[in-house]
């Protein structure tokens, strides 16, 4: 009997383990489960009916993570057809979400899809509830519709990660910053309002990343100790002032087209770029970018030496282009990693004066000791192309892999042709080891 006894009390607690979850674990599964299984939790047990009432994460968007967006997407995608103000379409249902929430909200997802909606009347009242809930991470995507966060949200002190996505941001004059902010993402963002110089402050943002977005010289802002700094297709003054952040150790710039094609960009040169990071590890530009660095001409090697950068990436780089990557290169004594990616579109550089400004005596330049690592991608193997690559094998005596990979136009009479070519240039690294691959397609 005893021993039934306690296979039945064995029993029974393996069928109620769900029920007795820790409540941090229980917090972890509804972080990673789509709304509409969240809720569904209610009917596992009479202690998970209200459960998801008081979650701590609302997924109803996109996270910085594929898998949540697809899980985001799937969830909003079923109210498209419905329309979003059916009873159970995508403004009625979340209404009820919000509406039924209890306790603090840490983390809140939120992706609109691609509906018409009258007006953001509904959504700035999902908005209005955060401030009192503490919320830490937001992320807000509007898909098709450009979402003007309300002020609601600038209320949101202790914000740690924030996100926009197809937003306008524009602040109340009296806004001075988050001062908890840690990583700031904006994609397709417009600082359209005017803070009339006001500057946000940012003290503890440390990853800031900006894409795609419009009158960023709006967006004035101090962050002292940022250290990730990735700015894709949105030159702007006020960008150009974060370079003075001593703790910058990774930057990405890149244009993406001429600077020309903006409205706005404060000059900058290459030297007083780079003089005022002095700890920059990481460095990735595009072509475009390197032109706006260069001004008139580049000099045969920058007036000083940059002794912390230690990987360096060109992107989209044209011929004409080698000639500031080779000033950058004799500047960089510690560099051990570079990376360099042909553009096969835009105006062709004339090849007869790059290849002979690589061949002459001004382009003799200092070893390159801690090279060790060089990839080479699209290559069409011109002759300037040929005479940067045999410049690197001649110049790092300590070159341990070069990664070559042509373009996928090449044909393959020709990629045997500069296989061949690159084989027999002569290295000083003795140990140099050469790696051809196929082109990507």
């Amino acid at each position: 009997m005893t021993a039934n006894r306690k296979r039945r009390r064995a029993t029974s607690v393996k069928k109620d383990i769900i029920s007795n979850l820790a409540e941090h674990l229980i917090d972890l599964i509804f972080e990673r489960l789509p709304m509409d299984d969240a809720v569904r939790t209610s009917v596992l047990s009479t202690k998970w009916r209200y459960k998801w009432t008081t979650m701590r994460a609302l997924t109803i968007s996109q996270q910085f993570s594929k898998r949540a967006l697809t899980i985001s997407q799937q969830f909003s995608k079923r109210f498209i057809r419905i329309g979003p103000y059916h009873p159970n379409g995508f403004i009625t249902v979340i209404n009820q979400i919000m509406i039924h929430h209890n306790g603090p909200l840490l983390k809140f997802y939120l992706y609109i899809p691609n509906i018409v909606l009258d007006s953001f009347q509904e959504v700035d009242q999902w908005m209005l509830m955060l401030p009192g809930k503490g919320v830490r991470v937001l992320t807000l995507i509007s898909i098709n519709q450009v979402y003007p966060v309300p002020s609601s949200v600038y209320s949101c002190l202790e914000l740690r990660q924030f996100g926009l996505f197809n937003c306008i941001f524009n602040p109340p004059l009296e806004f001075q910053g988050f001062l908890s902010l840690e990583h700031l993402c904006f994609e397709r963002v417009d600082f359209e309002g005017n803070l009339g110089g006001t500057i946000i402050n940012l003290p503890h943002l440390t990853e800031l990343t900006m894409e795609k977005c419009e009158n960023c010289n709006n967006f004035n802002i101090k962050a002292e100790k940022l250290r990730l700094l990735w700015v894709i297709s949105c030159p702007d003054a006020m960008l150009l002032r974060l370079f003075h952040s001593k703790y910058l150790d990774r930057v990405r710039i890149c244009f993406l087209k001429p600077a020309e094609d903006f409205l706005q960009v404060e000059r900058i040169t290459l030297p007083t770029m780079l003089s005022n990071l002095p700890n920059l590890i990481c460095l990735t530009i595009d072509g475009y970018f390197l032109k706006f660095l260069a001004a008139k001409r580049f000099p045969k090697w920058l007036p000083h030496v940059v002794k912390c950068l230690k990987r360096l990436e060109f992107q989209s780089l044209n011929f004409g282009d080698l000639e500031g990557a080779l000033c950058m290169l004799q500047s960089l004594p510690n560099l051990k990693q570079l990376r360099v990616t042909y553009t096969q579109l835009g105006p062709k550089a004339d090849l007869e004066s790059t290849s002979n400004y690589l061949e002459s005596a001004n382009c003799v330049a200092r070893t390159l000791f801690k090279l060790q690592t060089v990839e080479i991608t699209s290559l069409e193997g011109s002759r300037p192309e040929l005479l940067f690559i045999l410049f690197l094998l001649y110049h790092s005596p300590h070159l341990e892999t070069m990664i070559i990979r042509p373009t996928a136009t090449t044909d393959a009479e020709k990629r045997l042709k500069i296989a061949k070519a690159v084989m027999l240039f002569p290295r000083a690294s003795t140990k140099a080891k050469m790696i051809y691959l196929n082109p990507q397609l």
